[in-house]
C-alpha cells in the first residue's frame, strides 16, 4: 500500500468541497421553494410576484453553487 501524497489529499478535499457545495445548494433552493409555496398558499393573488422572486433567488443560489464547482475544478488542475 502506497502512502497518500499531498496531491491525492487535495483531490479528496476537492471532492468533499464539491459535495458540500451541492448539498448546500440543494438545501437553499429547497428552502426558497418551500417559502414561496407557503406564501402562495397564504396569498394566492400575489402568486405571480412571489414566483418571480423565487426564480431570482433560486438562480442566485445556483449561481453561487456553480461558481463553487468551478473553483473546485480549478483547484484540481493545480
Amino acid at each position: 500500500m502506497q502512502p497518500l501524497d499531498i496531491a491525492h489529499l487535495g483531490r479528496i478535499f476537492v471532492g468533499v468541497g464539491f459535495g458540500l457545495c451541492s448539498i448546500g445548494a440543494g438545501i437553499g433552493v429547497g428552502q426558497i421553494v418551500a417559502a414561496a409555496l407557503n406564501g402562495m398558499a397564504r396569498q394566492p393573488e400575489q402568486a405571480g410576484k412571489i414566483q418571480t422572486v423565487m426564480f431570482i433567488g433560486a438562480a442566485l443560489v445556483e449561481g453561487v453553487a456553480l461558481l463553487c464547482a468551478v473553483f473546485c475544478f480549478m483547484a484540481l488542475q493545480s
